[in-house]
């Protein structure tokens, strides 16, 4: 070891919110200096703050502009909040990338999809694998989560051994993969220096449950339905995919598949050796042939996504599937806080269809693929680790872990947030410095600032409409027309409410023209006095501050 090395940890994402995750580990002497490993890198999704935007990323600038001392990334599994935002910043990386078959599969699609090369860059990992990505040591540990392959890290450096443990649960029978074994894992973590642990439902007491326990319940509530059944839940939760087909099977149902991601984590597993039981699947053509207490389908949309076959189904818009009396939707999921108006929505859609809708709140029909409060303490049991750094949650998520972690005799709870960086050794842990954080948002074909001027034009538009001027004027600046004025989204779409809006608008402008000491020979200046005059006007009769632009035609 050099004199002056250091050790050290940056989260850009998922710290302080619940997705988006990107984690940085750090060692060398200075921070412009160290040699970097990423691990994960990860979305959210845009909604009715971040008008024209579906995808947010975290910015990555700080690691960019080091890329030449960045070593690798390693995605721990194929969740979007951990490996959907690897296709759109990898380009400024370029870097070796390492994942275990199932989540090298995704990325490989991800990559095609975006038409990158990805060829010498991609390095699959077997499971629990060991590999050396200079000056880190690095330590596959599967888990189980409700994805294939999720992976644990114990990455070991001179100063000490990091224990990374990206999503997890106990589930002593799990549907895919395998439980923990807690015997190999202490094995494999003596001696960890510090922790780096998911916080995502530290708030909830008691343990998750076992994946083992849906498949029979859902089970037993279709075997009592006698119409047919529509189940939707996420893509990415390959457990429950098998769940679901378990019980079309037990049930004698054909299965039919809807959604192109759902099709897609179906092909993805089959390829690596997972959901392979599963029976033939029907096309939605072939269903309506079927008789209706015979078939069960399988349906992207569980958020209420517009685009979610659900969504399409509820507004009789998905070719050969529609929604009859009595009809039964089983929702095998967890609402997403900040998507309940639209889930709400969905679920009365629905019913004024005819359809009966069924949800965890009615039967025991989902488990999550985090843990739990006790489930945690396990963790800590086992793992007992000098420093723990909760990330993956919001601030009072984090706040609980942190707290727990003391209450279990960790030494050095550590309460961080995105941009903190945080010196794990030598000595005791503390924030040595910070940097730029934020987000940046995947608009159109580019990814911009969320502080970018054109996406808060976009959100005052969204909000309080556009107002556009045109004023045709003379040598001897004297207005020549009726100034043209477009608004959209200010008032109601009454016209006489608009027209008096306008007209009244009209009448402030030619004061303000023939009023000869508010004109300015300087274009920007009247342009500015012009847009002002216009926007307070508004704002007086609508309370509404609308983006305003000014047109200036010279005759």
């Amino acid at each position: 070891m050099s004199k002056g090395d250091r050790l050290v940890f940056l989260p850009l994402g998922g710290t302080g919110e619940i997705g988006m995750n990107m984690n940085l580990y750090g060692y060398g002497k200075e921070i412009d200096d160290m040699k970097w490993l990423i691990v994960d890198v990860g979305i959210t999704f845009g909604d009715e703050t971040t008008p024209g935007v579906d995808i947010i990323l975290p910015d990555h600038d700080f690691i960019k502009e080091r890329k030449d001392n960045l070593s690798g990334i390693i995605i721990t599994h194929a969740h979007e909040d951990h490996v959907g935002g690897l296709a759109y910043l990898w380009p400024d990386l370029k870097c070796p990338i390492y994942a275990t078959p199932f989540t090298a599969s995704i990325i490989r699609l991800k990559f095609e999809e975006r038409g990158l090369d990805h060829e010498g860059y991609l390095n699959v990992i077997d499971l629990s694998s060991e590999i050396q990505i200079k000056p880190f040591d690095i330590k596959f540990q599967t888990l189980t989560h409700s994805i294939p392959e999720p992976n644990s890290l114990i990455i070991k450096t001179k100063l000490g051994n990091i224990y990374h443990t990206g999503d997890w649960k106990i589930d002593d029978d799990p549907v895919v993969g395998k439980a923990i074994d807690f015997n190999e894992l202490k094995s494999n973590t003596k001696d960890i220096l510090a922790m780096v642990c998911d916080s995502t439902n530290v708030l909830t007491k008691g343990r998750s449950g076992s994946e083992s326990e849906v498949k029979n319940n859902l089970t037993e509530v279709i075997k009592g339905i006698k119409n047919r059944v529509f189940v939707t839940s996420f893509a990415s939760n390959v457990a429950r995919l098998e769940t679901i087909a378990h019980a079309a099977k037990e049930t004698n149902r054909s299965l039919v598949v809807l959604g192109r991601s759902m099709h897609r984590m179906i092909s993805v597993a089959r390829q690596n050796g997972i959901l392979n039981d599963i029976d033939v699947i029907l096309s939605e053509k072939e269903a309506v042939k079927k008789k209706r207490e015979e078939v069960l389908y399988l349906c992207t949309g569980s958020q209420g996504e517009p685009r979610g076959a659900m969504m399409r189904i509820a507004n009789q818009d998905f070719p050969h599937v529609d929604i009859d009396l009595d009809d039964t939707i089983i929702f095998s999921s967890k609402i997403i806080p900040g998507n309940e108006k639209k889930i709400f929505q969905l679920f009365n859609r629905l019913s004024e269809l005819g359809a009966n809708v069924i949800t965890e709140y009615d039967e025991n029909i989902h488990v999550s693929g985090h843990p739990c409060l006790d489930e945690m303490v396990d963790m800590y049991d086992n793992i007992k680790p000098a420093i723990s750094v909760p990330v993956h949650g919001e601030h009072r998520h984090l706040k609980r872990h942190s707290n727990l972690a003391k209450e279990m005799g960790v030494k050095f709870p550590m309460l961080i947030s995105n941009g903190d960086i945080l010196q794990i050794a030598p000595g005791s842990p503390y924030v040595v410095d910070q940097c730029d954080s934020g987000r940046q948002y995947f608009d159109g074909n580019r990814l911009v600032k969320s502080e970018s001027s054109h996406i808060k034009d976009r959100k005052r538009m969204a909000y309080n409409g556009v107002l556009n001027v045109t004023c045709i004027i003379d040598q001897k600046m004297n207005l020549k027309e009726n100034p043209l004025i477009i608004s959209i989204g200010i008032v109601s779409d009454q016209e006489y409410e608009n027209d008096e809006m306008v007209y009244l608008l009209e009448e402030e402008i030619y004061k303000f023209f023939e009023d000869k000491t508010n004109l300015s020979k300087k274009e920007k200046k009247l342009y500015q006095k012009l847009e002002t005059l216009s926007r307070n006007f508004v704002f007086k009769h609508t309370r509404k501050k609308p983006l305003t632009n000014i047109s200036i035609v010279h005759i």
